[in-house]
């Protein structure tokens, strides 16, 4: 019965690995997501600004 419940408890620990690391791949994958999309915005708003300066100098 010991054996047993030592095997439940193992198979528990081992879940509960499992889950952590899909949860840090995950996290990880939001990270590189949110950096991603950060960079982009910072270009598209230099471009408007760029954009809107000119379009305001242009005789």
């Amino acid at each position: 019965m010991n054996k047993i419940s030592g095997l439940m408890r193992s198979t528990r620990a081992a879940t509960a690995v499992e889950y952590g690391l899909i949860l840090a791949l995950i996290f990880i994958g939001i990270i590189a997501a949110v950096g991603n999309v950060a960079t982009q915005a910072g270009e598209m708003w230099t471009d408007i600004s760029s954009n809107s300066g000119q379009a305001m100098n242009h005789p």
